[in-house]
């Protein structure tokens, strides 16, 4: 075999190998970027998947131990631009999903509270729970001021 058939042979070894690993790490690090509702709908599909869930946490439902950092809470789908905020229950009763949500060994993050909108990295199993890595709360998109009493 000429020398230059080899040359070649190896190169597109060593770019089939680059490739190759490339689309392994590609596969394995991605995360679906879904809201409640979403995740709710194709939840057969997506057990078991690495996912980021954007949702709001629901009053009431926030449990936090400080020794264990052993976070609970549930989550549901945010309210539409000019719609009422839903309470748990009426939740429930409308058909909006609600998933629970366990985080272990991580801090509680600064801002997090019941109404904050959250975005949970992590696992969806078969119980409607989602078995956090991380939980980040968002930012409020636009800045309203507290209105002063006259």
């Amino acid at each position: 075999m000429p020398k230059q058939a080899r040359f070649v042979i190896g190169i597109m070894l060593v770019v089939a190998a680059i490739g190759y690993l490339i689309a392994s790490a590609v596969s394995n690090t991605a995360e679906y970027y879904l809201t409640v509702n979403e995740v709710n709908a194709r939840r057969g599909e997506l057990s078991g998947q690495m996912l980021r869930i954007a949702g709001r946490v629901v009053p009431g439902t926030i449990q936090w131990d400080p020794s264990s950092l052993t976070l609970k809470f549930a989550i549901s789908e945010p309210p539409a631009e000019g719609e009422s905020p839903v309470t748990p229950v009426a939740a429930g009763s409308l058909g909006t999903a609600v998933f629970n949500v366990l985080s272990r060994g991580q801090p509680k993050p600064d801002m997090f509270a019941a109404g904050r909108d959250v975005i949970v990295e992590g696992q969806l199993d078969g119980d409607n729970m989602i078995e956090a890595r991380q939980v980040l709360t968002s930012c409020p998109s636009k800045y309203v001021p507290k209105s002063k009493p006259e």
